[in-house]
């Protein structure tokens, strides 16, 4: 069963999520690779947006957690950049429309790149650089010159 059917919502507890600029600016720079930062969100109430950066990365703890503490939300964003249809869904039926744009905009979908360049800026800065990430990664996977990438 997939984890983004209806009843999602309902096995575990959706948290808040709300952010002041600075918390979103720092967000970006973890993502990004500032290991610092990331240390500095995880040890400072924060520590869903750490464990994001690893889950951005495919680390499955990471996404785990996310889904079983509350943030099955960032999880589908996350999900959502890599094309998964069902959790940008998710995340529309459910509301999080900024969510949903920032998913589609890290998958390049030049429409919520324009959604989030009108609505939010900082947003949008921050799916690039998910967008980043996401690319990389398939870029290394595809990479015929790398083992088991």
């Amino acid at each position: 069963m997939s984890k983004w059917s209806k009843n999602s919502a309902k096995k575990t507890t959706l948290k808040t999520i709300s952010y002041p600029p600075k918390i979103l600016i720092a967000w970006k720079e973890a993502i990004k690779g500032n290991k610092k930062i990331e240390t500095w969100l995880i040890s400072n109430g924060y520590k869903e947006l750490g464990i994001f950066c690893h889950a951005l990365r495919n680390d499955y703890k990471a996404k785990n957690w996310l889904f079983e503490n509350g943030y099955p939300h960032l999880l589908a964003l996350i999900n959502g950049a890599e094309g998964d249809e069902k959790a940008l869904i998710w995340l529309k039926k459910l509301k999080f429309d900024f969510l949903f744009h920032m998913g589609k905009a890290a998958d390049s979908y030049i429409e919520s790149k324009k959604f989030l360049r009108i609505k939010d800026p900082l947003l949008l800065s921050i799916a690039l650089e998910m967008e980043i990430i996401k690319d990389e990664i398939e870029d290394n996977y595809k990479d015929p010159h790398k083992l088991n990438p």
